[in-house]
């Protein structure tokens, strides 16, 4: 994390010039409730430099609304992320619903949710989906008996754990169904895992809604075709889960109210006033950010229990 940081300071000062343009956005003195600078989570599963520079625009914006530094640390897997707040090492990160879930039963005091997107279409949701190479002949679940599946993340709602949930439910029980299930280390790895012909067919996150040549309005394939690391002529989905709630934005549940409320107001000023700057950290288009809490969230903290309940039985 020490060397993820010192990337991050190097990140707030090359941009800290461009801040003065930003206008006016909502601003909170932080160092008047103990804050000397703003740490904010990344999830990892991508390049740390692609996070980096996706998140350059966005830093003076945090630095401003808080009148203090702001610093990005990128984990190198969900979990890195997850421990940094749950050892109050962070302030800040935007989990998948499932990793907020997996905060949440560790310790019910260490963050509360914030906000989540409203994709374009004016769901607060997005899809899992699983993709296999266009030449592969696998065209539904059927084909995958006895091959190679991959998952993103342990800690993804959408690329572990809906997914594994919904395919038992559908009556393909991964571990027994598949001839091999395996971690990719992240949405984008996974889909380069299929690309490469590691595993035949792989689990990502997506908007549902847009384009499919595109990538959908936003989501990792998104991401990656905007990057121009991937051509969706050469993929093809084969599966699409139910909507799955949109991951929050969350803070230390010690932060004050104040402050979480300019953030929010920040969030939408930035949203409106500087949408390609918002795009890049969110991944593609959305339409607002709406305020949400812990009860958005119920059902994918019950699925998650559920799951560590059931391995535990098992062992």
């Amino acid at each position: 994390m020490k060397k993820l940081g010192l990337l991050s300071v190097i990140a707030v000062v090359a941009s800290f010039a461009t801040s003065a343009t930003a206008g006016e956005i909502p601003t909170i003195d932080a160092s008047k409730y103990g804050f000397k600078e703003f740490r904010m989570g990344i999830l990892g599963g991508e390049n740390t430099q692609d996070r980096q520079k996706q998140y350059e625009c966005f830093l003076p914006y945090m630095t401003k609304m808080f009148q203090v530094p702001a610093k990005i640390f990128v984990a190198k897997d969900y979990a890195g992320t997850m421990e940094g707040l749950l050892g109050k090492t962070l302030d800040y990160a935007w989990l998948g619903a499932a990793g907020y879930a997996g905060v949440y039963l560790r310790d019910k005091e260490a963050v509360r949710p914030v906000m989540t997107r409203r994709s374009v279409g004016g769901a607060l949701g997005y899809h899992s989906v699983l993709v296999a190479r266009a030449d592969s002949g696998i065209e539904n679940l059927d084909d995958l008996k006895g091959k190679v599946v991959g998952y993103a993340d342990p800690n993804s709602t959408s690329g572990f754990l809906i997914p594994s949930i919904e395919w038992k439910k559908q009556g393909y029980d991964p571990d027994t169904f598949f001839g091999k299930t395996v971690f990719s280390g992240g949405h984008e790895n996974n889909v380069l895992a299929v690309m490469n012909g590691d595993v035949v067919a792989g689990v990502t996150w997506v908007s549902g809604v847009g384009e499919w040549t595109e990538g959908y309005s936003h989501g990792n394939l998104r991401k990656m075709v905007d990057k121009g690391i991937l051509n969706m002529d050469d993929l093809k989905q084969v599966w699409m889960s139910k909507v799955i709630p949109n991951g929050p934005i969350v803070v230390r549940k010690d932060m004050p109210k104040e402050m979480s409320d300019v953030m929010f107001d920040a969030f939408q000023y930035v949203h409106k006033n500087d949408p390609n700057c918002m795009e890049g950290v969110v991944g593609g288009e959305i339409v607002e950010w709406v305020p949400i809490d812990h009860s958005h969230y119920e059902t994918i903290v019950a699925a998650r229990k559920a799951k560590i309940e059931a391995k535990k039985k098992n062992n």
